[in-house]
């Protein structure tokens, strides 16, 4: 039996003292950079645990149903937030609607259709880059193509094509109401004499001294008379001076109403925070089909499935779980943007909800920039408590993610 050589007996305890004194810095190291990846997690929890809560204390005590249900005011204790609440779900639905069904579309075609040559490695190197884009830039994308588009369809005062609205000629009689007189189309000045019938809005006064402006207009006799002749003034009469060209035109507009260009609408807004997180969607998308094993989309077309069918019922469900992921991120990113939204040029002061895609609107973030921005100390409270409203829209949305994705999560067997 072979002796070992005891030269080689001293370079084994050198190697087996080295290894022991490498796997012991190893393991010092590990524990050091485990501690540091704990401390700055717990930083950046801490920081925003304390963030919330400075939220919540301040703003808590304003929460109530009637700031749900009121409208903007000047008066802070009067001042709600209905309606950028219902324009921000308005929005962050088109987006929703729009974003995830393009974004998924556009990466299972990359990753599962597309060759893979220069063309499609441009177009993967440029959505990244999207992705990075300053949301700015998109609005003014989006004041572009979809407020003007380009301004093909005329101005956005007076659209060109309009469907599933009812035009009216907007006159002042001499009370200084005003009165609608339905025309056929922007571009007719109706004929007015005496005895046709205008429509006057209903106005009551409110409790607190301030003018309730409804919906509802009741229809009125029209008198029309000479400038230079004697009358009394009364509600319906209505100068010839005044009746020449009207003030202004106003649609009526059903539930299906649709006008080229958009102008500064519910549909503009969610198509333009549509841009703005279409790349996250994308991205994130691809990174889920990859993520799906290859020994499934082989054994689906070893069964015989076509490609299609192999994407369709087996790579999709796999990688739903992590599609939803990226739609949390992407509609927390848009639920919160106001820069975009504001180069649209949507009006800070409404009070009104939208009723279709092509009402006005404005949305939380502005709102809550709007109350910041004032120098009283209640409407700072205010937008403390427009910021609960906000976050809990937001984990409203990501609730309805959360739950398909787990819906549709299954072993990847």
């Amino acid at each position: 039996m072979n002796q070992p050589n005891p030269a080689s007996r001293h370079f084994q305890g050198l190697i087996e003292r080295g290894t022991s004194r490498r796997s012991a810095a190893r393991v010092r190291v590990d524990r050091a950079f485990s501690l540091a990846c704990l401390g700055i997690t717990l930083i950046a929890v801490l920081a925003l645990v304390i963030l919330l809560a400075s939220i919540l204390i301040e703003g808590a005590s304003g929460l109530s149903w009637s700031f749900i249900q009121n409208y903007a005011s000047r008066i802070p204790d009067q001042a709600g937030i209905k309606a950028p609440l219902f324009g921000s779900i308005w929005v962050a639905s088109i987006c929703a609607i729009v974003a995830l069904p393009v974004g998924v579309a556009t990466a299972v075609y990359l990753e599962e259709f597309a060759a893979k040559n220069r063309f499609t490695n441009f177009l993967r190197i440029n959505i990244s880059n999207l992705a990075g884009v300053p949301s700015i830039v998109y609005g003014i994308l989006g004041l572009t193509l979809f407020v003007r588009m380009f301004g093909l369809f005329g101005p956005v005062q007076n659209p060109a094509f309009e469907v599933g609205g009812e035009t009216f000629a907007i006159y002042y009689d001499s009370m200084g109401e005003p009165l609608r007189v339905p025309v056929a189309d922007r571009n007719e000045t109706p004929r007015l004499v005496t005895g046709s019938i205008g429509y006057m809005q209903d106005i009551f006064d409110g409790p607190d001294g301030e003018l309730i402006f409804t919906n509802d207009w009741s229809p009125i006799p029209l008198t029309i008379v000479n400038a230079d002749a004697d009358f009394s003034p009364a509600y319906g009469v209505i100068t010839v001076d005044n009746a020449v060209e009207p003030i202004d035109f106003e649609i009526e507009k059903s539930w299906y109403y649709v006008q080229f260009p958009f102008g500064q609408t519910v549909l503009a807004g969610g198509l333009t925070l549509m841009l703005v997180v279409l790349p996250v969607v994308i991205i994130s998308s691809q990174e889920a089909l990859r993520s799906v094993p290859g020994s499934l989309r082989a054994g689906s077309m070893a069964m015989g499935a076509t490609r299609l069918q192999t994407v369709w019922k087996v790579t999709l469900p796999a990688s739903i779980p992590m599609i939803m992921t990226g739609a949390i991120l992407a509609m927390s990113r848009a639920i919160g943007e106001a820069a975009p939204i504001l180069v649209l040029g949507v009006a800070l002061f409404i009070t009104d909800v939208p009723q279709n895609l092509m009402d006005a609107f404005t949305v939380l973030p502005m709102q809550i920039y709007n109350w910041t921005s004032r120098p009283q100390e209640e409407f700072r409270a205010l937008a403390a408590t427009g910021i609960i409203v906000l976050l809990g829209v937001l984990l409203a949305f990501n609730a309805i993610a959360i739950l398909i994705r787990q819906k549709f999560s299954r072993p990847l067997q």
